[in-house]
């Protein structure tokens, strides 16, 4: 199925700094089209909402936790980062 039949057709009317900015990505070579310019701002939008989800989510799981939960996570934490030091990404 071509890649194109994911996708939906979208006009929409934008700002004569965000046109140009478009404009430039295409004469650059940074970008084939418009379209490809839009949807790589939405990926970055998309990735930045779903950074700031994880971190919500992950502070609340952590402001949940009892005393006692919360010094084992702590435990683990301090194991696994001891384990991380010891492996070498470069081999």
């Amino acid at each position: 199925m071509p890649a194109t039949a994911h996708k939906k057709k979208l006009s929409t009317t934008i700002s004569s700094e965000s046109y140009r900015y478009i404009e430039r990505q295409i004469a650059s070579g940074e970008a084939l089209s418009a379209a490809e310019v839009v949807e790589r701002a939405l990926d970055r939008m998309r990735r930045i909402e779903n950074r700031k989800r994880l971190e919500r989510d992950t502070a609340a799981y952590f402001n949940s936790l009892s005393p006692g939960a919360a010094r084992e996570e702590s435990e683990l934490s301090s194991a696994l980062g001891s384990l991380a030091d010891e492996i070498d990404l470069d081999a």
